[in-house]
């Protein structure tokens, strides 16, 4: 009898379930348990023994309308968190494509100047991410002291400049985006590195055999990103847009507060946070997800 042997489709098929293996594996032994456990206390009131256990009540719903209707700032925060993602989500994606390219290129210190955009991944980390956040508190109060000066000596203003804006004809919407982005410049940049990366393997992974295509066939630099570039690493635009947007309620106020809430010994509430975050989340994903699944372009 001859050996039924596997398409190509069902050896990558095995190769990816092969490689999240050790994920899964590790999810269902961690996380999972860590994820029923959440659930159970965010419908519970939790009250801590002296002996140093703890008795759970079932509330029901009592700690989610805490959070929602009778917490002082959590529905603030959690609205401008999903502000701040909707502003910075684009810029970041646009941001890394854009210096994906450009240090896909061929000069001379390529390997420097790509180690340099990969370097906010290494100082994000305890003592250097502290010094770096001092740093910059230092510079913008610096930055800030001189245009204070420079607006009473020279009359510089920043409205004014934001009027011009707005009187060449550029919708108010528009100017508050630019002025968002530019005040939050530096958080952008350090959320940008692993999305430089994983667009620059994306850029590599494209054939030559289709620039060098279009090329004969006499397509500009224009026209070859947007019929080959931009086509080839879509599937790669959904990948760095999940990661940013989870970076982004990861390192968001909406954990600080759940987290300090946690450290008050509220098990209860904070975990409702969690809970309410967390399904924001899943939801803005599957959305986003959703949408761009149908526009990513896969090359067989």
């Amino acid at each position: 009898m001859k050996k039924k042997r596997m398409t190509l489709k069902q050896k990558r098929a095995v190769a990816g379930l092969l490689f999240i293996a050790p994920w899964f594996v590790g999810f269902l032994l961690y996380y999972v348990r860590s994820l029923v456990l959440t659930v159970s206390f965010s419908l519970s009131k939790i009250n801590l023994l002296d002996t140093g256990g703890y008795t759970s009540t079932f509330i029901g719903l009592d700690n989610y309308k805490l959070a929602l209707f009778k917490h002082a700032n959590f529905n603030q925060i959690l609205a401008n968190s999903v502000a701040d993602i909707l502003i910075d989500v684009p810029f970041i994606i646009f941001f890394s494509l854009f210096i994906a390219i450009l240090l896909n290129g061929k000069f001379k210190g390529r390997g420097l100047v790509r180690a340099i955009f990969f370097l906010p991944i290494l100082f994000g980390s305890g003592a250097i991410a502290t010094a770096l956040q001092l740093a910059t508190q230092n510079i913008q109060g610096g930055a800030s002291a001189v245009a204070s000066d420079m607006a009473v000596t020279a009359g510089v203003n920043a409205g004014y400049f934001l009027d011009i804006f707005t009187q060449l004809g550029l919708p108010l919407k528009l100017v508050d985006y630019i002025t968002s982005l530019v005040a939050r410049i530096y958080e952008i940049v350090r959320a940008s590195s692993v999305q430089i990366i994983i667009f620059i393997a994306a850029l590599q992974s494209v054939p030559s055999s289709l620039y060098e295509v279009s090329k004969i066939e006499g397509a500009t630099s224009y026209e070859t990103f947007w019929k080959v570039t931009f086509p080839m690493v879509s599937p790669l635009i959904l990948t760095n847009v999940v990661y940013t947007i989870v970076d982004s309620f990861v390192n968001s106020k909406v954990v600080d507060t759940a987290y300090k809430t946690f450290q008050n010994y509220d098990y209860g509430l904070s975990s409702a946070m969690s809970m309410l975050s967390t399904g924001i989340v899943c939801l803005i994903l599957i959305i986003i997800g959703t949408i761009l699944n149908k526009r990513a372009f896969y090359y067989n």
